[in-house]
């Protein structure tokens, strides 16, 4: 079996989701196979606080922060206890919000008080008992531990249905004339199992796929005209 991200055999996963979708197998077909590089492990104090202050922010804004916060530390990185320790000014600036300050705050200390598990436990748990765990913690809800489990664990039947990425991309993918309910992704994406998380690596490039397409070039007397009626049907 080739070593990848998640622990499955790639062509074998694209094989079966094509089967199991005709809808997705054209996708499939599109795109490639999946990422099967495997992700180096990191602790999951750190994947969490970078999960926390990427919270609400542009990609670029986001690492910005993400890297004054990481030279807070003495090593590069700060641990859990150089985090509790830390003067809240001095996260401030470093482009915390007050909230956010908060929940790294509870995160460093339901690291160090056992709630959030080392890595090598969080391997032999359940994803339920996961969810259980983390949710715990300020900040970190449904969606961050489903990014977590899939990202950074490699759990392979992970659905994001509330995550607009999915929800739009299924839209594309199935020619739905508005954003889909969660509900309905839930329902069909049943026969996506035991492989939803990368049927959902799938429905995210589908957006990536649509948002590099180049839009066709306008005449400049009809870019005029449009230009017109914009103002003219404006409210």
């Amino acid at each position: 079996m080739p070593k990848t991200h998640y622990p499955v055999d790639a062509a074998l996963v694209m094989r079966e989701l094509s089967r199991a979708d005709r809808h997705l197998a054209k996708l499939i077909r599109k795109i490639g196979s999946f990422p099967t590089k495997r992700q180096k492990p990191q602790p999951p104090f750190a994947s969490l606080l970078q999960s926390i202050v990427y919270q609400q922010l542009a990609g670029k804004a986001a690492a910005t922060i993400f890297g004054r916060v990481k030279a807070l530390g003495a090593s590069g990185f700060p641990t859990p206890e150089e985090i509790l320790l830390l003067d809240k000014s001095k996260l401030r600036g470093a482009g915390l919000s007050r909230q956010k300050i908060a929940a790294v705050k509870d995160l460093a200390a339901k690291t160090l008080d056992g709630t959030v598990p080392s890595l090598r436990k969080l391997r032999r748990m359940s994803e339920e008992e996961i969810h259980e765990r983390l949710v715990q913690v300020r900040g970190i809800g449904e969606w961050s531990v489903q990014m977590f489990l899939m990202f950074r664990l490699g759990r392979p039947d992970v659905l994001p249905i509330h995550d607009l990425g999915i929800r739009k991309g299924f839209q594309r993918v199935y020619g739905h004339d508005d954003v889909p309910k969660p509900q309905f992704i839930l329902e069909h994406g049943e026969r996506w199992r035991p492989y939803r998380s990368i049927a959902s690596w799938y429905l995210w490039r589908a957006v990536d796929e649509k948002r590099a397409k180049p839009k066709p070039k306008t005449p400049a007397k009809q870019r005029r005209k449009i230009g017109v009626k914009k103002i003219f049907t404006a409210r």
